[in-house]
């Protein structure tokens, strides 16, 4: 399967319009936990109202569920069914039906640390075995060594040479080495496009160790991080690159890893209780998606990524994601003309509906504008327009505050009949609210009505109109209304 997947920008689970080959892993429960105080697009607190600037035109409320793509696994949810006394196996049964319990024999991993860089900092504090690219062994003093391109190290108590790519650095028993972050195994330098590339070759279970503390917190019941290390290993193998020099990003295109330095004794357990755990479908190792926050149903592969899909990566309902902080959001607040920008229309943004897929998560949102007196409509897809606003995941509402003046909108004679258009859709207790000649708001009429509407009003002044709810109002119409003229 070749999917295409919005990545979630930094593994912070929102998304980006990078489309790649392989779905990502969205954000971590790690991450999204320390995230939560701080999440931009977190559910308003208490106090002052939003308003819409002047000039942004309707104002849109957009709600959702979950924190990532949604497909297999949602951590929180396997945090959920821990707290309930499910086993791990139990747990990933219920993510991934159809499939079963295995074993592998693989024992080691390629992962790719860093690529396209001018310089890397290697060290470690006892001496480091070097074997060239001619095989020929060095000793390469304790300490920090900077590389270049050019590869020359002072190995042997020497002098610097350069030496033979591709370079393999190991570590003195019982000592690690450091590239940024300390990493378990080897360490494969070499010089692709005259820019160096870093490669960790490292024991599987290794590997482990420094990805399910990441992906997973380590104060988490061991049921739920059994599950991870399961899964972790499963995604792993099946999303190995085909042809590559590595097996594995170190990143959200594969799992965060973080190599020895996050490692933890919880983590470290976790993997161990389940060594050479894998989960099968029909013989072979399953393609173990998985997420931070389901939002309550995992989203099938098919609709996340198209045809052909995963017979084990279906719709299923997740009961305990309710203990997510991420299992309901919103409303945000999206203006006319952000939504216009995102989306690539012209004109003034009027209206938004959106179709949902049969995992729930939005399928298609159309916009609606107004451009030199014509209507247009812009029909965009569900993961596009959430990586563009930088929603949680792609299951979402939109409900509707639009308010239209007339078109054209001269200034009007004082008392003269002006009809106002607009859209209440998805959003409860609507009213409309007028300002005259800079006044303070004041409540003007209810809107009883769900979707289109018009309303005629007689101002004597200059009149702002805008629609309002307990917590958000739209940006203001206004009725320019001419000064009478005293001879």
């Amino acid at each position: 399967m070749s999917p295409r997947f919005y990545r979630p920008s930094g593994r912070n689970g929102s998304y980006s319009r990078v489309v790649l080959a392989r779905p990502l892993i969205a954000l971590s429960a790690v991450v999204a936990a320390v995230l939560l105080a701080s999440a931009p697009h977190a559910a308003p607190a208490p106090g002052p109202k939003y308003v819409a600037p002047a000039g942004s035109g309707a104002l849109f409320l957009v709600k959702g569920h979950g924190y990532g793509h949604g497909v297999g696994m949602g951590q929180w949810g396997a945090q959920g069914y821990a707290q309930q006394g499910y086993t791990y196996d139990q747990i990933l049964a219920a993510y991934y039906p159809g499939t079963e319990l295995g074993t592998t024999t693989k024992t080691s991993i390629r992962v790719l640390l860093a690529s396209g860089k001018k310089t890397l900092t290697i060290s470690s504090k006892k001496p480091i075995a070097v074997e060239d690219g001619d095989g020929i062994d060095h000793t390469l003093p304790a300490g920090k060594t900077t590389l270049t391109p050019a590869l020359e190290l002072a190995v042997d108590d020497g002098p610097e040479q350069a030496l033979t790519p591709p370079l393999t650095f190991s570590p003195t028993s019982g000592s690690t080495l450091t590239l940024g972050r300390r990493y378990r195994g080897r360490i494969l330098v070499d010089v692709p496009s005259k820019k160096l590339r870093a490669i960790n070759v490292v024991g599987l279970q290794q590997y482990l160790y420094g990805v399910v503390p990441v992906e997973m917190p380590s104060s988490w019941l061991p049921a739920a991080l059994q599950a991870q290390a399961v899964a972790g290993r499963s995604y792993a193998l099946a999303s190995r690159k085909a042809g590559a020099p590595f097996d594995v990003y170190a990143d959200g295109r594969s799992e965060a890893y973080l190599g020895a330095s996050a490692e933890t004794a919880a983590g470290r357990q976790a993997v161990d209780a389940t060594a050479g755990e894998v989960l099968l479908y029909d013989g072979t190792v399953a393609d173990t998606l998985f997420s931070s926050s389901t939002g309550g149903w995992t989203q099938a592969a098919v609709d996340a990524f198209g045809a052909p899909g995963r017979p084990y990566l279906v719709s299923v309902r997740d009961p305990y994601d309710t203990i997510s902080p991420y299992h309901k959001w919103g409303p945000l607040p999206v203006t006319g003309k952000t939504l216009g920008k995102a989306v690539g229309v012209v004109g003034r943004v009027v209206d938004a509906t959106v179709k949902h897929n049969s995992s729930r998560r939005v399928k298609s949102l159309t916009v609606t504008s107004i451009s030199r007196g014509s209507q247009l409509t812009a029909t965009v897809g569900g993961a596009r327009i959430a990586a563009a606003l930088g929603l949680r995941s792609a299951w979402f509402s939109v409900g509707v505050l639009s308010l239209q003046p007339p078109t054209p909108n001269p200034a009007i004679r004082r008392g003269r009949r002006v009809t106002l258009t607009g859209v209440a859709r998805g959003v409860r207790g609507v009213v409309v609210q007028r300002s005259t000649a800079g006044g303070p708001w004041k409540p003007f009429r209810k809107v009883t009505t769900t979707g289109a509407f018009h309303f005629s009003v007689k101002p004597r002044l200059t009149t702002d109109y805008r629609l309002s709810t307990g917590n958000q109002a739209a940006a203001p119409v206004r009725i320019r209304v001419k000064t009478a003229t005293v001879r």
